[in-house]
């Protein structure tokens, strides 16, 4: 079987030692809640002997959100526990091994240290790469930071999904993200924190921000790559900042400080079943009824049949709009003859100037 494109956001790592006495299950589920949209399984402790109950557990919870599971270091653990793939170390099996093993529907992540280390893992097959240590990080003792360097250069020129790893906390995100990285993995800022789920929606919302900036950006140049339905991900960034309409912002982050919340409610309404696959797709109805959809981040129905009808509705067809429509943009040309299907994921973008 054929394995399927996947993308991410916000990557957590399980990390039992930054969370005594509380559960792992309880721990991960928060985080999750909060916008995590990848969940691996890393325990350099445990035999990988008694790791297949934590895997078994974790499985099950993310089977339930919808969100896709790996397995650190071990491929067997990984077909035991029926989980989506494994992330490898430049010490672990070679990806080609592992694909072997795993076969072709399975997802293979390798950690990475250097743009050699990065060119290497995209020829041998790997489906994304971890990009660090960017920081120092007491997950990774004795390995020296790659540094914001390596995220440039990968931002530069790695076309799979990558994920900047190390160190990252919500007080370096934005380093990280002006740095040329999507998608942030975190541990101990994650799993460490008192409030997971709280720590995870701060993430995303700085995360989301950045895209929608970016997204911004491609529109008003008139990116052939926005008019194709896709936006381009080095696009700059807008100055004046991004803002969902209608939401709440995080006071914390400096790309929020301009204003970013959904439409629809808060992140946190939005963020929980991010990854979920669990929508129906369907044809736009003919009889008239109400479309279900998920506008925003929350599930909804509209009798609206166009992307364009559904905008107007909502007030906000003289607004500077991005209309993103199951993760691709749609040019303001084509909202009209965009038509509303049953479990479509629609997001709609009004930016506002500040500074």
């Amino acid at each position: 079987m054929k394995r399927t494109a996947f993308d991410f956001r916000l990557y957590a790592i399980t990390g039992e030692s930054y969370h005594p006495g509380r559960d792992l299950i309880d721990v991960m589920e928060a985080a999750i809640r909060g916008g995590a949209d990848i969940v691996q399984l890393r325990d350099k402790e445990t035999p990988p002997s008694e790791l297949l109950a934590k895997a078994r557990a974790l499985r099950v919870l993310t089977r339930r959100y919808g969100v896709p599971f790996i397995v650190n270091d071990y491929p067997e653990l990984a077909l035991a526990a029926e989980a989506d793939g494994v992330h490898l170390g430049q010490e672990d099996m070679p990806i080609e091994a592992a694909r072997r093993m795993l076969g072709e529907g399975k997802i293979i992540g390798i950690s990475t240290h250097s743009i050699e280390q990065a060119r290497a893992a995209v020829r041998a097959g790997a489906d994304y790469i971890g990009v660090g240590p960017v920081f120092p990080t007491p997950t990774k003792p004795g390995r020296p930071a790659a540094g914001l360097g390596f995220v440039r250069q990968a931002a530069a020129e790695i076309a799979i999904p990558w994920v900047a790893i190390g160190g990252i906390t919500l007080d370096n995100a934005d380093e990280v993200l002006d740095a040329g990285a999507r998608r942030l993995c975190a541990v101990s800022a994650i799993v460490g924190s008192p409030d997971p789920e709280a720590a995870s929606r701060a993430f995303r919302a700085r995360i989301d921000a950045r895209k929608a900036a970016l997204a911004y950006g491609a529109a008003q140049a008139g990116s052939p790559a926005v008019a194709a339905g896709a936006a381009h991900e080095g696009s700059p960034a807008v100055a004046g900042g991004a803002a969902y309409t209608g939401g709440a912002a995080y006071a914390g982050s400096p790309a929020v400080a301009a204003g970013a919340a959904y439409a629809g409610g808060t992140v946190a309404d939005g963020a929980a079943c991010a990854g979920a696959s669990a929508l129906r797709a369907g044809a736009s109805r003919a009889d008239g009824g109400p479309i279900p959809l998920r506008l925003n981040g929350r599930d909804t129905e509209t009798t609206a049949r166009t992307l364009g009808e559904l905008i107007e509705r909502h007030g906000l067809a003289d607004r500077r709009i991005v209309a993103e429509v199951d993760g691709e943009i749609v040019a303001r040309s084509e909202w009209s003859r965009t038509p509303l299907k049953a479990g479509s994921t629609v997001e709609l973008v009004h930016f506002k100037g500040g500074g």
